[in-house]
């Protein structure tokens, strides 16, 4: 599927955070780390000013006309005024039209929420929120270094349900070392049992450099093995399930009609704009990223209006292997018509092992079984991109 051009989603990044967690390794600061004496809130609107200068330079150079979804992530989007968000989506429509069904998102953290910021998100044109919940158990949002209090994650859902926001999303997490099987089932009941439209559910992932990193090369804590893992997510996809929450991609489930906009026009190979420092980009087959730190941000767009650090012009083949990693991760999965003889090939014995599913293979689709899905980076290497080269 070629992007469409008139279109442009955006995605906008809000660097802050009170305190890192420790299995982090995203873009984010802490005021300690940018060594500032005041705090979030005065920032804000300085911050502000300038991601609304990187939206008006967007208006120059993208030819869309039509923005389908506009995406707050972090850091912690809701550590800033309700107001000065707004100011964001206010410069977006100032540039563009916003679909009639354009969903506009905000992560938030279940401690900075209240009923008032909650209505006035609504007000200023946010219309969904996800909610960093990670787990139920205090245990193991206390290996994962999150702050937030567990039980706090019920009232900001109930908040937001009564303040008028319809779809609402929770972000699990599994994996974490010192979590059973009973933790983690506790903790999708926990989560099923909220009025949320979303889940998504990713396993932990040990980045190097972080917190968490180091706590496992001292030997302090042991990371699950991947069977343990594995039988983590089939707990979670049959609980999903059941409760009439389907997978529209790996780690994302939605009741009908409430997949997440947003995501689905990456693993779509969109546009998008991402704006705020490190925020990557692409636009027809060219891909760009922003300078990292907050303050070479500030002095890229103030000096040059642009916060560029650097580009790439995807190849032919960079462009096949992209489609075909993001593809399989969907139910839709892959037109067979649209691989070659030694791809089909390889592809065959996952097959007729169970992990492709056999009835829509003969259908004319390459779709992942749920046993299939737990391999997914497997088949793609071994069956798909290899052979392209």
């Amino acid at each position: 599927m070629e992007a469409r051009a008139d279109h442009l989603a955006f995605y906008i990044h809000i660097p802050y955070c009170v305190k890192r967690c420790g299995y982090c390794d995203f873009n984010t600061y802490t005021p300690a780390e940018l060594q500032i004496q005041s705090s979030l809130e005065v920032i804000s609107n300085d911050y502000i000013d300038l991601l609304v200068q990187e939206i008006t330079k967007s208006a120059e150079v993208s030819e869309a006309k039509f923005v389908p979804s506009i995406f707050f992530g972090g850091g912690t989007p809701t550590l800033m005024q309700p107001s000065d968000l707004g100011r964001v989506i206010a410069a977006i429509k100032s540039h563009y039209t916003l679909t009639d069904d354009c969903e506009i998102t905000i992560e938030a953290n279940p401690d900075t929420v209240s009923l008032a910021m909650l209505s006035q998100l609504l007000e200023v044109g946010f219309n969904r929120i996800s909610f960093g919940m990670q787990s139920a158990l205090p245990h193991v949002l206390a290996v994962l270094d999150r702050t937030h209090n567990p039980d706090n994650v019920e009232k900001a859902v109930l908040a937001a349900r009564s303040a008028g926001f319809k779809e609402v999303s929770v972000d699990l997490i599994y994996g974490t070392p010192g979590e059973s099987m009973e933790d983690w089932e506790l903790t999708l009941d926990t989560a099923l049992a909220l009025p949320v439209t979303h889940i998504s559910a990713y396993a932990l992932i040990v980045e190097d450099g972080t917190k968490l990193a180091a706590r496992v090369k001292r030997g302090e804590i042991v990371i699950p093995d991947d069977d343990e893992t594995a039988d983590k997510y089939i707990l979670a996809d049959n609980k999903f399930r059941s409760a009439g929450l389907d997978w529209y991609e790996l780690s994302n489930w939605s009741k009908p009609g409430s997949e997440c906009k947003h995501n689905l026009f990456y693993w779509y190979g969109e546009n998008w704009w991402g704006a705020g420092p490190g925020a990557h980009s692409h636009i027809n087959g060219r891909r760009w990223w922003n300078v990292k730190h907050p303050a070479t941000y500030k002095e890229k767009i103030l000096s040059t209006g642009d916060p560029t650090q650097d580009s790439e012009i995807l190849s032919a083949i960079e462009r096949e292997e992209e489609r075909l990693l993001l593809n399989i991760r969907l139910p839709r999965g892959i037109q067979r018509a649209s691989l070659n003889a030694e791809q089909l090939a390889k592809l065959l014995p996952f097959v007729e092992s169970g992990h492709l599913s056999k009835e829509l293979w003969e259908a004319g689709q390459v779709t992942l079984t749920q046993n299939g899905r737990l391999l997914a980076d497997k088949i793609v290497r071994d069956a798909l991109t290899e052979s392209l080269l």
